[in-house]
């Protein structure tokens, strides 16, 4: 993955962003640390290059309403696409059974963004068991593979529930 431009989000983030151990690294007004990194995930038998976008509070307490927080994530996610032309994946946190409303507010805080015109996203929900799993993707629309992309995300949705009882 390529490095991110730390000043050039800084530049625009309302909270200061550090790069530590290849999380990029804030904390809120309200004393919360939030860490989002990316994992590198080819699309299966392509040559797509994919990552997982994650996002996670460190500090583990309970994140009062900050649209801060989403102005961080966003603009974070821009330089991503910025520097990295590549496809972004995000599997929602299952703890404390909040999957669903976590897949609705990253959406709500991606259309708030106000440049969904210039990306294509999805979320699919699909069981592991009991268990309600939430994947999206984001990709720029002007990928040069986008249908290919979108098509191969739908065959692996389809093949993960074709493989579920």
């Amino acid at each position: 993955m390529n490095p991110f431009d730390i000043e050039r989000i800084n530049r625009v983030s309302p909270y200061k962003v550090e790069l530590i151990d290849e999380e990029y690294v804030f904390e809120t007004d309200y004393d919360i640390r939030y860490s989002v990194w990316f994992e590198y995930q080819p699309l299966p038998d392509t040559d797509v290059v994919s990552y997982w976008f994650n996002l996670t509070n460190r500090s583990q307490k309970p994140s009062p309403l900050d649209t801060k927080i989403r102005n961080t994530v966003i603009f974070i996610l821009e330089e991503f696409f910025r520097t990295n032309p590549d496809v972004l994946l995000y599997l929602c946190d299952t703890a404390d059974d909040l999957q669903a409303m976590r897949s609705r507010l990253f959406l709500r805080w991606f259309n708030a963004y106000g440049r969904q015109a210039e990306y294509y996203t999805r979320t699919e929900m699909v069981k592991d068991e009991d268990e309600e799993n939430y994947i999206a993707i984001i990709v720029k629309r002007s990928h040069p593979q986008i249908q290919f992309i979108i098509d191969t995300f739908d065959e692996q949705i389809a093949m993960f529930r074709a493989n579920k009882p």
